[in-house]
């Protein structure tokens, strides 16, 4: 008696997970049209006579705002490994600088490929300085013993 039970619970529930499994693909399908649609409106909605000046000091202030409470909420066990990140990310960065440095041309861009190359190098400098002092917190530091007076 308890094995048909059984058996009609298993029934019921595997009936249940492929009833999930169907609406699951089918907000899967939707949610792709939806991201397809707007793709495809993504350049009328970009280009509709906006500033760009307005708009991209919008995606700064945001993405300041993200970043500061992206940080602020990461666990202190995870903060060296987050420097080390930062820190790689600044190194693509100084990559993207001597880019736009390169050219032998002075220009306006090249003026800010300098100025980008020395913030990032900064950046990296005092990660590594942040990194290092919060990795020797986790050393075991030997305590000299105490010089007996005689």
């Amino acid at each position: 008696m308890d094995a048909a039970i059984f058996q009609d619970q298993m029934n019921a529930l595997t009936q249940q997970m492929t009833e999930l499994t169907q609406k699951m693909a089918q907000l899967s399908a939707d949610a792709s049209a939806q991201m397809s649609d707007l793709a495809h409106q993504a350049p009328t909605i970009i280009h509709s006579g906006g500033n760009f000046f307005i708009d991209a000091l919008t995606v700064l202030i945001l993405a300041g705002f993200v970043g500061y409470y992206v940080i602020w909420n990461v666990t202190p066990a995870l903060h060296a490994p987050l420097m080390g990140i930062t820190n790689a990310i600044s190194s693509v960065i100084i990559v993207g600088a001597l880019i736009a440095a390169g050219p032998a041309v002075s220009s306006f861009s090249k003026m800010l490929g300098f100025a980008a190359i020395v913030l990032a190098s900064i950046n990296i400098f005092g990660g590594f300085v942040v990194t290092n002092r919060m990795l020797e917190m986790f050393t075991n530091k030997k305590k000299k013993a105490p010089v007996s007076e005689k």
